[in-house]
């Protein structure tokens, strides 16, 4: 696959996540990330949360994604 049109599908399929998101927490830390003058924000994250980051791409890309509905019902007694 060309490396553009998979960077492509990866945009796209980050602004539908984006476009159901509903953790403000979240969202506020995603504009923390783009405010950032650094592009290399990579090397400013520890292994932990590359790893946790590589696994959700890894699920995204093997289709095990949940709604966000689903998350919710999961996770409602802490929210």
């Amino acid at each position: 696959m060309d490396i553009e049109l998979h960077i492509q599908n990866k945009k796209l399929e980050l602004i539908q996540w984006l476009s159901t998101l509903e953790d403000s927490t979240l969202i506020e830390k995603i504009m923390e990330l783009r405010k950032r003058e650094s592009k290399d924000w990579w090397n400013s994250i520890s292994e932990n949360e590359k790893q946790s980051i590589e696994k959700g791409l890894q699920d995204a890309e093997e289709g095990k994604l949940n709604p966000h509905t689903n998350a919710r019902k999961l996770y409602e007694k802490w929210l």
